[in-house]
């Protein structure tokens, strides 16, 4: 049931009801979202269009994709994904994460694990180290799991979310550039074993989400706490990309993988941002008559594929 509360402001009158407020500023109505996945959708947007653009994240989608960064790249995730998810652990049962409490479903760390050990040997645990911007990753989410467990919403939300949303679209173009085997060694960390619909799922996590018992200020932390998130992974970002200039070019095929028949393989409509985007960009018929004219040749086809694999890749980036 959703309830109403009328209130006045100093620049104007606002009214609650369900899952927004409408806001009355200056003659205009305004409606502003109190489900804390739409405010996080709203209040990352400016920080994700950022993250989008650093020039790491553009070479990987476009398949330029270099190996040594990618197993820095790995173990990055590796230890934030280790801190995350022992501090999970820790507040499994906190009212404000409960809800969200999927180890089954959602936990990277093993797969990570595996990852690494292909890439590194054996004896990998004694050839990786943290990065100082991980590093710095990594003491927040211990410092907010020990003093606001609420905060790791944040955290949670952006990782696993993204790595749903374009993770099987993006295995395909590392492995695909890297030239990895075709039973995925190497790429055990975009593979989520235990979740049969990833858009199922997503609806599912946002839903006990925005069922939280958080109140705005809380909610309105998560949200700022999100945008740091963004920046931790984009410092890390430029970390790839200054070791990515001491590197020779060892660029493989850019192409994404396709299946026999040459299709793309990969949902591209799991990424939340698809729908947006392919309505700014002028409509499906004008975008579908463009896709067949490309698919030609063999060219276009990289390029489509390219440009497919980054649409998708959107949400990821609530990694990488």
């Amino acid at each position: 049931m959703s309830t109403t509360k009328t209130e006045d402001a100093a620049d104007g009158k606002s009214t609650a009801n369900g899952g927004g407020v409408v806001c009355q500023e200056g003659g205009v109505t305004i409606l502003r979202p109190t489900d804390l996945s739409e405010m996080l959708a709203a209040g990352t947007k400016e920080v994700h269009e950022k993250a989008e653009n650093t020039e790491f994240v553009k070479d990987f989608l476009r398949g330029r994709i270099r190996k040594e960064l990618f197993k820095l790249g790995h173990v990055a995730l590796y230890f934030t994904y280790s801190a995350m998810e022992e501090e999970i652990e820790r507040n499994k049962e906190h009212p404000h994460f409960a809800p969200l409490y999927f180890p089954h479903e959602l936990h990277r760390r093993d797969a990570l694990a595996r990852d690494l050990q292909y890439f590194f040997g054996e004896d990998w645990e004694n050839q990786i180290s943290m990065s100082p911007a991980t590093q710095r990753y990594v003491e927040r989410i211990h410092q907010i799991g020990r003093d606001e467990p609420a905060l790791l919403v944040a955290h949670a939300y952006t990782r696993y979310m993204g790595d749903l949303s374009g993770g099987q679209v993006l295995r395909k173009v590392a492995q695909r550039a890297m030239k990895l085997p075709p039973t995925g060694e190497g790429l055990n960390f975009y593979e989520f074993d235990g979740i049969h619909s990833a858009k199922a799922f997503k609806q599912l996590y946002r839903s006990r989400m925005n069922e939280l018992e958080l109140d705005t200020n809380i909610k309105q932390n998560v949200v700022e706490e999100a945008v740091l998130a963004f920046q931790f992974n984009m410092e890390i970002f430029g970390e790839l990309e200054e070791v990515g200039k001491t590197l020779e070019d060892d660029v493989l095929d850019a192409a994404p993988a396709h299946d026999a028949h040459g299709e793309m393989q990969g949902d591209i409509s799991k990424c939340p941002y698809y729908a947006a985007k392919m309505a700014a960009s002028g409509g499906s018929s004008c975008i579908c008559q463009m896709a067949k004219t490309m698919l030609r040749n063999p060219s276009g086809q990289v390029i489509l594929a390219a440009w497919i694999a980054a649409l998708a890749g959107l949400a990821a980036w609530y990694l990488m």
